[in-house]
């Protein structure tokens, strides 16, 4: 797996505590988990054009 990829996957992770409290009412933690979603928005803009790469050079 790419790096980007194992990134997408540490930052959901990191995030599930305040998407819990932000459900609870903190708002707070409404601010990390918008932050955290902004992050994996970017995170996922680079895993597209990594594979986009990796279909255009022929998959190697």
């Amino acid at each position: 797996m790419t790096q980007n990829y194992q990134n997408l996957v540490a930052t959901v992770e990191n995030a599930r505590e305040d998407v819990e409290k932000a459900a609870a009412g903190n708002k707070a933690a409404c601010a990390r988990v918008r932050k955290a979603m902004q992050e994996i928005k970017s995170i996922a803009q680079d895993i597209r054009k990594e594979m986009l790469e990796l279909r255009d050079s022929g998959g190697n």
